[in-house]
């Protein structure tokens, strides 16, 4: 079958905080605004996923979703034929997204005050959940080794501090693009096992990965820490059904299994989303022909990219990307003040992105680009960035 990601789709009235969240949310109001910002694609899901739901409306009942047998299944079966993983379908739990996830697991297995570890620069909600939940943030800034990022594992052992209680690993990285080894994840397990941490392991752009690298799940390269390890996944970002909040949270230890039940319960959230929960049983059941497609012109939309900064924009440079839709290009080589150089992509180039400061140490200098668009998008994109800087 053949699918269509060069059709341009109009999202704008559509209740898009990506397209229609601009102008309240950054204060960008031009007409011809492109939004590279937000982390959804702008490619209509897959087919079996429309189908689910217009099957839900022609329905026309609405109630509460219950009997999620087939779900544990589906998800059982994709970690198996993607991953080699797996999982009981005992060990999931739903949440409505992954941030939601986080914030259970923080609020389940440390106490406030006790410090949760994050590798930045990473993704901003991260750090936002950890100091929401008044736990304490503790960054170790992840070092640059022939252009693209690796953990210090031995800086942070010489700087961890003696109320750390949780690790919060991205895995494949955002925004980074890094698909860890599994010498790399079985390291830091160790580092876990050693010094009695939580390891919470954020794997939702793991179906996002490029033909140069293979994602390996934690569970998979470190089963020895299963005891302490939280694995939280999602169809969303695969799929494109950002707006269904729909995550999976997998813990083998029936202990902690219960504690995240019980902090689940304590803040009301039990029920799950009908319409998410439908569309993502049908999106892992049939949308692998369409991510098997997807990922190809996502990877070509990342080399068109990678090729114009490194041709057109000098004193730019992208980092190299494995995984995620996500581009990090650097900025600083450009010798000018951040704020001069966001001006210029958001009011001269028109252009919406995320800022680097916010994703925490190692993030000034650093602008984040979503290239999941159609071609004639990201061409129209790049050519106002390379009027701007070339």
């Amino acid at each position: 079958m053949a699918f269509d990601f060069d059709t341009v789709i109009d999202r704008r009235g559509t209740h898009s905080v990506k397209w229609d969240g601009m102008g309240g949310r950054l204060g960008l109001s031009a007409e011809d605004q492109i939004p590279m910002w937000v982390a959804d694609m702008d490619f209509a899901a897959p087919p079996s996923v429309n189908e689910a739901i217009r099957g839900l409306v022609e329905h026309g009942v609405h109630g509460y979703y219950g009997d999620d047998s087939t779900m544990r299944a589906a998800v059982a079966g994709w970690m198996a034929t993607r991953h080699g993983w797996e999982p009981d379908p005992d060990w999931m739990s739903w949440v409505h997204g992954l941030v939601a996830g986080i914030g259970f697991s923080i609020q389940a297995f440390t106490e406030p005050g006790e410090g949760v570890v994050v590798f930045s620069p990473v993704y901003h909600m991260f750090g936002n959940t950890v100091r929401a939940a008044g736990r304490t943030l503790i960054e170790s800034e992840l070092k640059q080794v022939q252009g693209r990022y690796e953990m210090d594992l031995d800086q942070l052992a010489a700087d961890l501090p003696d109320n750390a209680r949780m690790v919060l690993f991205c895995s494949p990285h955002n925004p980074g693009g890094r698909v860890w080894t599994a010498d790399e994840i079985t390291a830091l397990a160790n580092f876990c096992a050693e010094r009695d941490l939580i390891f919470l392991s954020d794997e939702i752009h793991h179906d996002l990965v490029y033909s140069s690298a293979k994602h390996i799940v934690t569970y998979k390269a470190a089963p020895h820490i299963a005891d302490r390890l939280v694995t939280l996944a999602a169809p969303t970002k695969t799929f494109n059904i950002a707006g269904s909040l729909t995550g999976v949270v997998l813990i083998s230890n029936p202990e902690m299994r219960k504690k995240f039940a019980d902090a689940k319960a304590a803040c009301g959230s039990g029920a799950s989303n009908r319409f998410g929960m439908v569309a993502a049983e049908a999106a892992y059941r049939d949308g692998a022909e369409w991510l098997d497609a997807l990922v190809p012109y996502l990877q070509a939309n990342r080399d068109h990219l990678d090729k114009a900064v490194a041709e057109h924009m000098p004193g730019v440079r992208s980092m190299p990307l494995e995984a995620t839709y996500l581009a990090w290009l650097d900025f600083s080589g450009l010798g000018k003040d951040m704020a001069e150089v966001t001006e210029m992509v958001e009011h001269q180039a028109r252009i919406a992105v995320n800022k680097g400061g916010p994703f925490g140490q190692g993030g000034d200098g650093w602008l984040r680009f979503n290239f999941a668009c159609p071609r004639a998008t990201l061409d129209e994109a790049i050519g106002r960035l390379a009027e701007v800087f070339g």
